[in-house]
């Protein structure tokens, strides 16, 4: 019988949040990942995530969303 391949994970922290998360590829600069909440929260212009998301998120909406 063949073995099972373990799966590897290496785990990282947000250097913004501080938030833990666990991903299975090994991050060539780990001091450099962000989550996606904080990566909206540095760039809100670019939040193109649906408006069901962001009010299930707690994210204020924007003027555009409003109307």
């Amino acid at each position: 019988m063949k073995r099972r391949r373990e799966k590897i994970t290496y785990n990282y922290e947000c250097s913004l949040t501080g938030e833990q998360f666990v991903t299975t590829a090994k991050a060539p600069n780990p001091k450099d990942l962000l989550t996606v909440k904080a990566y909206y929260e540095m760039n809100p212009d670019m939040d193109d995530r649906p408006a069901v998301t962001k009010k299930k998120l707690g994210v204020p909406a924007t003027n555009e969303e409003k109307h």
